[in-house]
């Protein structure tokens, strides 16, 4: 789950920063009058942040040639950054005497979005600097030109840098805007080209272009089906998989009731489109006991065309969209769902999808399976991202984005860190657990998402080097970018808050639900079939790409109960109702301390067929890297999971 900006993409389920934002002000980085690198006199306002931290004195292999092309986008800071970010807290924080006084999006616009004279006096100064304009919206304006004129326009040398083994270019100081302009200009995007591309949060996830199945044998529901011929692990014989969970065993687990979403609109950005989603889903439905979707019900936002398909990998994100619509339509049957596609996983494409959202406010909740680490996110693509953000909590909209499924993401990328946009203070990030739903779709216990996996040995007799090697698990951890957020003050311990030493900072995640792919979700989707012909066929998946559009239809529920009356940014009144019988308080044991748990799998070698033979394995459950479920909030599960009261808690 990944994503990226105009130049640089995302990956469906991370980002980097230079230098961390503050948080109450949302974004806007106007420093102190910056030193000229292009030759022009004082008096101008710093960029922060737009000066890679990969663009080191090491890595400098010199001058970027003045002929060489830039693409960049100037985002406008509106006219009052600090009133919008003060807005969004207080119409968000049910102990102010704002809570729930939302904005409609001409209100918005007019109370804090650019004016006519800032968007000219960009524009002008733009043009000036002997840049295009090849495009003007009220949030940002975008330009072309050459290397040169960047340098006049953004008084900086850019210079190039190697990084990764490539050689990308970037400011060699951070870059400026002339105090002309200083009020209007929120930041700019686009002066280093190295790819940031946003991942889908989904594990195993199959490309559409070659089917995907599952092996078998399978529980039905958790603990149904158990192989006595089998190794014991931990002092037991562990149960098959389930086959996947559908929406009757998840509206059960989650205490959905009578509650169905209706009357509430539930939109999902993810880059490109399934060319068969709407008969996926709806056969979907039909097979496994969901409601048949009504005329409309489902519908599609997608732009005029796609761009950067080869490096997206286009075709991998048709299962996520899928995934993400099924998964709402399962837990919230009555919700509308708006899909907003997005022409690439670039920052700035799904930037986008998500102004779309707002400028029409198409839905009252957003469910975002994307996003990429923290290290590639910079502190310019993260002030664009903010403000939109703050924008939707105004109008009463709440984000929703999946933490990431590589655990503390050591095994990944060597270093620990968490996923951004979960990591802003302005959405809910969401966790992921593993689920036990017993016969009669009760539920039984839930522990914090993380696995180790051991196979089978070749004498059937033993687990090879059990308990395994981390296997996948829900993302967390502490930000080292962000500030904490004052609905996470007196909740998250200090010893998570403050683990990057200093200041308190940004904990993830905010509240989980099911991901483990061992306890997953059913998913029916098109998929090109052995004989090269299109077929229809099911499978379970996992992730936290399912964590998200699954809390996504509980609040939907949850707004239901509330008469429709919109929850916008959810993470004040979600903290309110932390220690409270609303929350299922999850940890690594919920059997008792020193009672581990786990699954038996059994999977197509070549995930097809069993020409190839079959791998069983085993599964533990509850081990996510470094990071842990306890009792209290963790940077697994964050408060917890809905409850049997949660929905029902949110009435008036």
């Amino acid at each position: 789950m990944r994503a990226s900006r105009t130049r640089s993409p995302r990956v469906r389920v991370g980002l980097a920063w230079a230098a961390a934002l503050p948080l109450v002000a949302g974004a806007l980085a106007l420093g102190a009058p910056a030193a000229d690198a292009a030759g022009h006199d004082g008096g101008r306002h710093a960029l922060q942040g737009t000066k890679p931290r990969w663009a080191t004195d090491q890595a400098d292999q010199g001058a970027t040639s003045g002929a060489t092309a830039v693409n960049a986008r100037v985002y406008l800071a509106g006219r009052d950054a600090k009133g919008l970010a003060d807005y969004a807290k207080a119409v968000s924080d049910p102990h102010s005497a704002l809570y729930g006084k939302y904005l409609r999006p001409a209100q918005v616009q007019a109370r804090y979005g650019a004016t006519q004279d800032q968007i000219a006096r960009v524009t002008a100064w733009l043009k000036k600097s002997g840049l295009t304009v090849t495009g003007t919206t009220d949030r940002y304006v975008t330009v072309t030109g050459d290397a040169a004129a960047a340098e006049r326009a953004f008084a900086t040398d850019l210079h190039n840098y190697r990084k990764n083994g490539h050689t990308y270019h970037a400011p060699s100081a951070t870059a400026s805007a002339p105090s002309t302009v200083s009020d209007a200009v929120l930041t700019v995007t686009g002066l280093d080209n190295a790819p940031r591309m946003a991942r889908h949060h989904s594990t195993e996830l199959p490309p559409p272009s070659a089917v995907f199945r599952n092996s078998g044998p399978f529980s039905t529901y958790y603990g149904s089906r158990t192989n006595q011929n089998l190794p014991s692990a931990y002092g037991g014989k562990a149960p098959y998989a389930i086959k996947g969970y559908t929406g009757k065993q998840l509206r059960a687990a989650y205490g959905a009731k009578g509650w169905t979403g209706k009357g509430v609109t539930v939109a999902i950005t993810d880059a490109y489109a399934s060319p068969t989603i709407a008969k996926d889903a709806d056969t979907y439905a039909g097979r496994n006991g969901d409601p048949r979707y009504r005329k409309g019900q489902l519908s599609q936002v997608l732009p005029k065309d796609y761009t950067h398909i080869k490096e997206c990998g286009a075709a991998g994100w048709y299962g996520e969209e899928t995934l993400d619509v099924e998964a709402v339509h399962a837990v919230a049957p009555g919700a509308d769902i708006v899909y907003v596609g997005a022409a690439s996983c670039n920052d700035d494409d799904l930037l986008d999808s998500l102004g779309k959202v707002v400028d029409g406010r198409l839905a009252d909740i957003v469910s975002n399976s994307w996003g990429d680490i923290e290290a590639n996110e910079t502190p310019d693509t993260a002030a664009a991202y903010d403000q939109l953000f703050q924008r939707g909590a105004v109008e009463g909209i709440g984000f929703y984005f999946s933490s990431g499924d590589n655990g503390d993401e050591v095994a990944n990328t060597g270093t620990k860190q968490v996923d951004t946009p979960a990591n802003s203070a302005w959405v809910t990030a969401v966790g992921g657990t593993s689920l036990a739903v017993g016969k009669g779709n009760s539920y039984q216990w839930e522990t914090g998402w993380g696995t180790q996996k051991a196979v089978l040995s070749k004498d059937g007799n033993d687990w090879t080097d059990f308990p395994g090697a981390f296997n996948g698990g829900a993302g967390g951890g502490t930000s080292k970018t962000v500030a904490q957020p004052f609905y996470q003050r007196g909740v998250v311990p200090d010893a998570l808050a403050k683990a990057n030493g200093g200041g308190a900072m940004r904990t993830v995640p905010d509240i989980a639900a099911v991901a483990d792919p061992n306890t997953g979700f059913l998913v029916g989707q098109t998929q090109t079939l052995p004989d090269g012909k299109l077929g229809y066929e099911e499978y379970r998946i996992g992730g936290t790409s399912l964590a998200a559009p699954v809390i996504a239809g509980v609040q939907a529920l949850a707004q239901q109960a509330r008469h429709g009356i919109a929850i916008g940014f959810a993470n004040p009144a979600i903290y309110q109702r932390y220690g409270t019988s609303a929350l299922h308080d999850v940890t690594d044991h919920p059997l008792g301390a020193g009672r581990d748990l786990a699954v038996v799998r059994v999977d197509f070698a070549n995930g097809i067929d069993a020409s190839k033979g079959t791998i069983t394995s085993l599964r533990s459950l509850g081990k996510d890297s470094s990071l842990h479920a306890t009792v209290g909030y963790d940077d697994v599960t964050g408060v917890g999971t809905p409850g049997a009261g949660y929905v029902s808690s949110y009435r008036p």
